[in-house]
């Protein structure tokens, strides 16, 4: 009896002892057969009881945040992800579910890795096909990811027959040392508010409106957060931009609901560059007609349209158009159709990074319409590191900006195309610029059959008296987008008004500007000229067209 009391003792402690052993298994990654540099390894703790996936960065307390460690518990198999967003920041969400869910469709083909005989087992991850090796020689199960954590040591991951994680080295170890990593208050939650915490720590959020109103009403009035000009057509709101890197890309994000306004309207994103005597800011203030003036023979003055020795016009970040509608008229019904409630428009604005980083600036939102619910409106910019960055410009100077936002305010619509020369500007740099390019948007307006809203034009761009440049602006997609348009009417030939093309716009999308390369331009003066056949004037219905354009380059 004394024996079998021995016996029952040694296999518990040895049980114990082999369940208290852990490797460590060291992963590389690389795609196409090249291992990318300066990536950290990917580290697996295994043994009976529980299994952590980190990286030999965060081992050696050398990560970036945020970072992720991920831990499996067993034998629930339950999953426990960590998040560090910042120090002394920590999330966590569990999930006892998803490592049994996938399937795998399990192979008799064997091949040895570091010594190990090893199967594989294969299955498909949103449309990806994952390859899995595993081995059963060690008598533990994990691997470096939660994919495969069943089937026993996964030591190779293979995705799609191009990227491939395999193991480089298993040791023993006698302590993790992860109670010295996972230390401090850990701030538990659901599995989708961590999602949604761990995405927005990976980049900056300037929040500059939440749900505000751009309406048309005397009662409109400013305050200590946001100053509302144009009796309540333009919200403008100061705005400190961080240091931003040349590794670092920029988005503006607006999204925009009807608040009573059933058209579609001209709308624009836009800041107030702060680098000359004079500002557009001046002319909100002060009036329009304090801003300097512009004229082409026409008879018309138009007023803070171009740049000149002492005032810039307002930068535009973001062109878009408003829905016919979009969740005030929600109530109309059509058989089939289901509306959306939001319209969101986003854009990659990185090339306008030398007029914004760690600069202090009036941010604005223009929505033309003439109605007292008006819209409702938020606006985010968000900044995210990158290695993709396109634009590589460290000059963003503003040249001309015809989208008249302060219309509500006296601003006359851009009509200066109904005469050759057009819209000119005179500039000066005062070092030679290379890569020259210009930012350039531009959208045709005139509601009516023979308008140039809708009416193809070319716009050509001339520079110091030579043409470089001309095209149509004009969009034909607008009917993808009659979901967001419940207001939109319909015509007997059986589409709607939002279906319509239009001359580089659609209610309810953004403008996409058009760069166009300039090459090299030297220190001294320069024009730019931007000239369009505006259609003729017809009664009260006349053409207009909104241009900006910004010069974009490296000195």
């Amino acid at each position: 009896m004394h024996i079998k009391t021995a016996l029952n003792f040694l296999a518990v402690f040895l049980y114990c002892l082999f369940s208290a052993q852990t490797y460590e298994i060291q992963y590389t990654s690389s795609y196409n057969g090249k291992t990318t540099a300066d990536q950290p390894s990917t580290i697996v703790w295994v043994n009976e009881k529980e299994n952590f996936i980190l990286n030999s960065a965060i081992k050696e307390q050398k990560s970036s945040y945020p970072y992720e460690i991920t831990k499996v518990e067993k034998p629930s198999n339950t999953i426990v992800s960590y998040a560090f967003l910042k120090p002394g920041s920590i999330i966590s969400t569990s999930d006892a579910e998803s490592v049994g869910k996938q399937d795998f469709e399990l192979t008799n083909e064997t091949k040895k890795i570091l010594g190990y005989t090893c199967k594989k087992a294969v299955t498909k991850v949103n449309s990806n096909t994952i390859e899995v090796w595993y081995t059963h020689d060690l008598k533990l199960k994990g691997g470096p990811s939660v994919l495969g954590q069943n089937l026993g040591l996964v030591l190779e991951v293979e995705r799609n027959k191009n990227s491939l994680i395999t193991a480089g080295s298993i040791k023993k170890i006698k302590n993790t040392g992860i109670e010295n990593i996972l230390k401090g208050n850990i701030q538990t939650t659901d599995q989708l508010g961590y999602k949604d915490l761990l995405w927005k720590s990976r980049f900056t959020i300037l929040t500059v409106f939440e749900n505000e109103t751009i309406n048309f009403s005397d009662a409109s009035k400013s305050d200590d957060q946001i100053k509302r000009y144009a009796n309540g057509t333009i919200i403008l709101k100061k705005i400190k931009f961080p240091a931003i890197t040349e590794g670092e890309n920029i988005f503006v994000e607006l999204k925009q609901q009807s608040n009573g306004d059933a058209y579609d309207r001209t709308g624009t994103v836009f800041f107030i560059p702060q680098d000359k005597e004079k500002s557009f800011f001046d002319g909100l203030e002060k009036g329009a007609k304090t801003l300097p003036v512009y004229e082409n023979g026409n008879g018309k003055q138009y007023y803070g349209v171009t740049s000149t020795d002492h005032y810039s016009p307002a930068m535009e970040m973001m062109r878009f158009f408003t829905a016919f509608g979009i969740q005030k008229f929600n109530h109309i019904q059509l058989k089939g159709k289901t509306w959306q409630t939001i319209s969101p428009y986003r854009q990659d604005i990185t090339e306008l990074k030398p007029s914004l980083s760690g600069k202090e600036l009036w941010v604005g939102i223009f929505i033309g319409n003439y109605d007292k619910g008006g819209h409702k409106v938020s606006l985010d910019i968000t900044i995210h590191k990158s290695d993709q960055t396109v634009h590589k410009n460290n000059i963003a100077i503003p040249l001309f900006n015809t989208l008249n936002i302060m219309e509500m305010a006296g601003q006359d619509y851009s009509t200066m195309f109904n005469k050759d020369k057009g819209l000119m500007v005179n500039f000066t740099l005062n070092k030679d610029l290379k890569n020259a390019q210009l930012k350039y948007t531009t959208t045709g307006h005139g509601g009516w059959e023979n308008g140039d809203e809708f009416v193809p034009k070319t716009n050509f761009i001339v520079v110091d008296g030579n043409p470089v440049f001309s095209f149509v602006p004009w969009r034909t997609d607008c009917g993808s987008y009659r979901l967001y348009n419940p207001a939109s009417g319909n015509f007997q030939d059986g589409l709607s008004s939002s279906d319509l093309s239009r001359s580089n716009w659609c209610p309810g999308t953004v403008t996409n500007p058009n760069f166009i390369p300039l090459g090299d331009l030297k220190a001294g003066k320069h024009t730019i000229q931007i000239k369009i056949p505006q259609g003729p004037t017809e009664g009260t219905s006349f053409s207009s067209w909104n241009v900006s354009g910004a010069l974009l380059g490296v000195q």
